[in-house]
């Protein structure tokens, strides 16, 4: 039985007051315009008879800051959630919205329609990449819209982006630190995408802006996922999932460093690398030879890794050993065991 599941009904970029150097949501989530009440309900039927035996199902409205659009263009779009709500059919309401775009009032709209879930796009927690950005708002309103929510008793989340200008290694890490001290029960990681029809795609091409490179997004990611991860926040997303616009030949060609299908796969590969390799260091110079290698099933990719690089580096830095992989339901994600074969 499937533990989760989530609609995702898109809503792009309406009723947001700002233009965010990075922004085109258009092009994230391929739609023109808002879906009428008839698509919604639509969409939401069909993906339903396709969620059988499922635990919790949770309609979630994306793409857009959803408590900036109008307030009955808000009621239209929950009255629908909560009618299905209501009738069993769902168990949760879900959405994204920008944190200065959260009040009390708000709130209480929001409560009285049996919204669940909010997570706000932070983006950063520094004030100077905020501002770079053009974001229209400091950390201050992360944390009074973050407290508000948390008040209201609904769960908090938290979105992040790795790599936005002025950002740094310090930077990342503090927000990841920052996000740990709001105690969010979710969270996501996206590195930076330079988009076509965006102030920063003009700064790439002016030389004012350079992409990470891949070793620097999942490093730099990875630290903040490990972070967040031993925290107990569950980390629902880490990249951007693919599109026809990400995919095109030019966009590949600038985001080669920060976008990557599998790009949560390559986050944890590296920390089950470097995880691994500090335990195999302190093996080094022992009698036994072999060695079992454990990790949780949902981890058990990490240890070969993706295309099997990380099995290629183990056995190109320790050659030495004769390392077996397995896995173990006992095993936490994201901790590893080695035991002598």
């Amino acid at each position: 039985m499937k533990k989760h599941a989530i609609i995702p009904v898109f809503i792009p970029h309406l009723g947001c007051p700002h233009a965010c150097v990075f922004c085109d949501q258009n092009q994230i989530t391929a739609r023109s315009k808002a879906p009428s009440k008839d698509e919604v309900i639509s969409f939401v039927d069909t993906w339903l008879t396709t969620l059988d035996d499922v635990d919790t199902v949770e309609l979630a409205f994306y793409g857009g800051s959803f408590t900036a659009i109008p307030i009955d263009d808000q009621n239209r779009y929950l009255e629908i959630a909560k009618s299905y709500k209501d009738a069993g059919k769902i168990s949760k309401i879900h959405l994204s919205t920008r944190p200065d775009a959260i009040n009390k009032e708000i709130l209480d709209n929001l409560k009285s329609h049996s919204v669940d879930t909010i997570e706000l796009g932070v983006q950063s927690f520094d004030d100077r990449v905020l501002e770079i950005s053009e974001r229209g708002h400091d950390s201050v309103a992360v944390y009074k819209a973050a407290e508000l929510i948390k008040e209201r008793g609904m769960e908090l989340g938290i979105q992040l982006m790795i790599g936005l200008p002025g950002d740094s290694y310090k930077s990342c890490v503090y927000s990841a630190e920052e996000t740990i001290k709001l105690k969010p029960s979710l969270a996501r990681l996206y590195p930076t995408l330079v988009l076509p029809g965006t102030k920063l795609y003009d700064m790439y091409e002016r030389g004012e802006y350079t992409p990470l490179t891949r070793e620097e997004a999942v490093m730099r990611t990875a630290t903040m996922y490990r972070l967040m991860m031993a925290a107990g926040i569950y980390i629902m997303r880490v990249g951007l999932k693919s599109t026809d616009v990400i995919n095109s030949e030019r966009l590949g060609e600038i985001n080669s460093g920060t976008y990557h299908p599998a790009f949560r796969q390559l986050v944890e590969d590296y920390i089950a690398r470097e995880k691994i390799s500090s335990m195999l260091n302190q093996l080094s110079g022992t009698k036994h030879k072999k060695y079992i290698v454990k990790a949780a099933p949902s981890w058990a990719s990490s240890l070969s890794g993706h295309n099997g690089e990380n099995k290629a580096f183990f056995n190109k830095e320790y050659p030495d050993f004769d390392l077996v992989f397995a896995t173990d339901e006992s095993i936490a994600p994201g901790k590893f065991t080695i035991t002598t074969k």
